[in-house]
């Protein structure tokens, strides 16, 4: 077993949710909750330096799917769909001591694509996407419920500062 493995089994404790891309949020949102049952939680809209998305979370018992979308073609969000497709755009695992598994990351060599985002309800960090599969894995250490602006807009600017999405 990696030390990577070691440190997830040690401080996984489950998916804390999906971020869907998506070509329109209001269609997403309507065939989510009216065709699959899911409950709009909430929605807003954020802005980086350039370019924004708007979200929405949606909870069906245990699972939250996040859906974003660009509100411009230049957005991040609408970079992905345009190069990948509406998808899973980032899966999010909820660790215990993002401290502990932030240096388990580095000792094996994973690339983060932004550094450690902190809010009064979480600490982030975002994995680069791997060529692989196409996913961006966030490892979250919750500290409250929901999802707070200020760590979705520092994400926002982060991605942009790198031309990344």
């Amino acid at each position: 077993m990696t030390p990577w493995q070691t440190i997830m089994q040690a401080h996984a404790l489950r998916i804390d949710h999906m971020a869907l891309a998506v070509p329109d949020l209001d269609a997403s949102v309507a065939h989510y909750r009216d065709r699959l049952g899911f409950t709009l939680v909430d929605r807003r809209e954020t802005r980086g330096a350039r370019t924004g998305m708007r979200s929405a979370v949606m909870r069906l018992g245990e699972v939250t799917f996040v859906l974003v979308e660009g509100t411009e073609p230049a957005s991040q969000v609408s970079r992905f769909v345009a190069e990948h497709g509406p998808g899973v755009q980032h899966v999010a695992i909820e660790v215990r001591d993002l401290e502990e598994v932030a240096a388990a990351l580095d000792a094996a060599g994973v690339e983060l694509e932004v550094p450690m985002i902190e809010s009064p309800t979480t600490r982030q960090l975002f994995t680069t996407r791997d060529a692989a599969s196409g996913v961006r894995l966030e490892l979250i250490e919750r500290r409250g419920e929901g999802f707070d602006d200020r760590s979705i807009e520092a994400l926002f600017r982060a991605m942009e500062a790198r031309e990344t999405w």
